[in-house]
């Protein structure tokens, strides 16, 4: 009950506070079972934007340091947010990501493992593919950007062509290479869309 008044209080303060336009919604899975959204990061706006957008339950990683303050990190946690231990293989995070992933959630996950602070895309981590590829979840590669501040800041999410979970079926987790080139093509498919992306003011 708590998520679903949360997630409404959450829309609406959102179409309140920005003038939202979606690209490619329609290339988000409708099928039963989880499914990983892949996006760059750019604010910590960015893990509530897409769930506005994309319906029924998602879960997404938060630095660690966001949890110390405890009715925050309650919050937070409520909503779907669980700690990850920055610059260090997490793989409890990763074990949790998988976990929500086989319970039907929608996952986020910003490959770049943190905010970027230009809007230029970063190199990304192989966190992404190795839960993709141990989950075997479809992969929606996602790009936001958000224009100048003011009230009713005009923001952009455009929605990629699915990457499916057969594409991972056959990858070994053990081999970096495999996992590095996934982790890659993802975000080749998010830079796609940030060059093709309309200007916002």
């Amino acid at each position: 009950m708590f998520y679903k008044i949360a997630t409404v209080l959450v829309s609406l303060f959102f179409h309140i506070k920005f003038k939202i336009t979606v690209i490619g919604k329609e290339n988000i899975p409708i099928e039963k079972g989880g499914r990983i959204i892949a996006s760059n990061h750019v604010s910590n706006n960015d893990p509530p934007f897409v769930g506005i957008v994309v319906k029924g339950k998602f879960t997404f990683m938060a630095k660690e340091e966001l949890f110390r303050n405890r009715f925050f990190g309650w919050l937070i946690k409520k909503l779907g947010a669980f700690p990850v231990k920055r610059g260090a293989k997490d793989f409890a995070a990763i074990d949790k990501a998988i976990e929500s992933l086989n319970e039907g959630r929608t996952f986020i996950i910003f490959p770049e493992g943190t905010r970027s602070k230009t809007g230029e895309l970063g190199r990304p981590k192989s966190g992404v593919s190795i839960i993709a590829v141990r989950a075997k979840a479809p992969v929606v590669p996602v790009f936001i950007k958000y224009g100048r501040k003011r009230f009713r800041r005009r923001a952009l999410i455009s929605f990629g062509e699915v990457i499916p979970k057969e594409e991972f079926e056959n990858v070994d987790v053990s081999d970096k290479h495999a996992v590095h080139a996934i982790s890659a093509k993802i975000m080749g498919e998010i830079a796609k869309l940030k060059d093709s992306a309309p200007d916002i003011d």
